[in-house]
């Protein structure tokens, strides 16, 4: 059985919102809505499980009961940061549990279907497994003189979600004490051990956190509606 972890804590800082930005708009509809959409468009046998703050999950529920929101899933506590939240999202899951976890920024609504699918059919195998896509602009690195240098940027990768893994080794992983290094649930299985595997993302899977992203998305959702409409499938069936 696969699961999914949706992650949605932030508060909205960046964007100068009230409103923290997993439920702010886009289409007409809460960015969170159309993450966890997409994830039961991939599968509808993925069991999906939310992590949000205790003091937003009341707004959230009126959100879902105001825009009709059926799609079920399995809620439980943010924590005091990433990794404990992702801990609290892995508690659902039953120890003896076997197959594969994806974790997912909330405010990525845009993740391709066949990139999700590549990330858990690798993670079946590699066990680890995090999509990247690659930098396209020029990299300066500054030190703390505030000297800087031009880094080879064909070295590095920006890394999205969802970061995949084996359950079993996600739960041993998530078992040790935290510290400032684990950004990721790829840093906190690296730092148990294991070795990563890198596969291709989609340019289009931003994380939304700036007004800028909001705005941006609102094309990407009208592009990813024209794709839809004008598809073989979608014009064969309306003949």
């Amino acid at each position: 059985m696969n699961y999914v972890i949706i992650v949605a804590g932030g508060k909205g800082l960046r964007m100068g919102s009230d409103i923290p930005k997993q439920f702010l708009l886009i289409g007409g509809k809460p960015v969170l809505m159309r993450t966890i959409e997409r994830f039961r468009q991939y599968s509808s046998e993925l069991i999906i499980i939310l992590v949000l703050p205790p003091a937003q999950q009341d707004y959230w529920k009126k959100l879902c009961k105001e825009y009709h929101f059926k799609v079920e899933y399995l809620l439980a506590d943010g924590g005091e940061t990433r990794f404990h939240s992702v801990q609290n999202g892995l508690s659902l899951i039953p120890d003896d549990a076997e197959g594969v976890v994806g974790i997912h920024d909330g405010v990525r609504p845009f993740p391709a279907i066949e990139v999700i699918r590549n990330c858990y059919k690798t993670a079946c195998e590699k066990k680890a497994v995090i999509p990247v896509i690659p930098v396209v602009e020029t990299l300066r690195h500054m030190n703390s003189n505030i000297i800087s240098e031009t880094v080879p940027r064909d070295e590095y990768r920006l890394v999205q979600t969802p970061q995949c893994f084996d359950i079993q080794l996600l739960k041993a992983a998530n078992r040790q004490p935290y510290n400032d290094g684990f950004t990721d649930d790829a840093s906190v299985v690296e730092a148990f051990g294991f070795d990563i595997t890198l596969v291709d993302g989609n340019r289009e899977n931003i994380k939304i956190t700036t007004p800028y992203d909001l705005v941006l998305s609102e094309v990407l959702l009208q592009q990813t509606n024209t794709e839809k409409t004008d598809s073989p499938e979608q014009l064969t069936s309306s003949n």
